[in-house]
């Protein structure tokens, strides 16, 4: 399974993200959005998940939560905007994957048994940091692997790709 994660789009979706997620199987949004048609276009190109950000105040009437705990082929996923706004220990959960925003800077690590994952902004220019995005690739078969361009860290049975924009 092939998982698109964005975040910090404000707005702004780049037909260069849109070629990146046409293959996934899901797109994660981890918050602030910027606008319904937004997430309209990526629910044309997959299942979407996403949080609300510090900055959705424009989309309150969607029935979008600030996190969503999440199943991916087994994978237990938490997804939240700010990772400091989090009501739980996520050192005391069983969380596989953290996904979370707001900083619009890349970050992949790993504590413990959970990987913890910023993919950056794929949204408009904040200071001097890049344009990043992140594939996960869950349980994918070698073929699918052999095709990526773009370096892969190996988690196990998870696969993350990191893309600049």
């Amino acid at each position: 399974m092939i998982v698109g994660v964005i975040s910090d789009t404000h707005g702004l979706l780049r037909k260069e993200v849109l070629a990146n997620l046409k293959n996934c199987n899901l797109i994660i949004h981890a918050g602030d959005i910027g606008n319904i048609k937004l997430l309209r276009d990526l629910e044309n190109i997959a299942k979407v998940k996403a949080v609300r950000g510090n900055c959705d105040k424009d989309i309150e009437s969607l029935d979008i939560k600030e996190k969503e705990i999440l199943n991916v082929l087994g994978k237990k996923i938490y997804l939240i905007h700010n990772i400091k706004d989090k009501d739980i220990d996520l050192k005391n959960q069983d969380f596989d994957i953290v996904i979370y925003g707001h900083s619009h800077k890349l970050s992949i690590t790993k504590e413990r048994n959970t990987i913890y994952i910023n993919p950056g902004s794929v949204g408009p220019k904040r200071f001097k940091l890049p344009t990043t995005m992140v594939k996960l690739y869950i349980d994918s078969n070698e073929e699918v692997l052999n095709i990526i361009d773009n370096e892969l860290i190996k988690f196990e049975d998870i696969y993350v790709e990191i893309i600049n924009i």
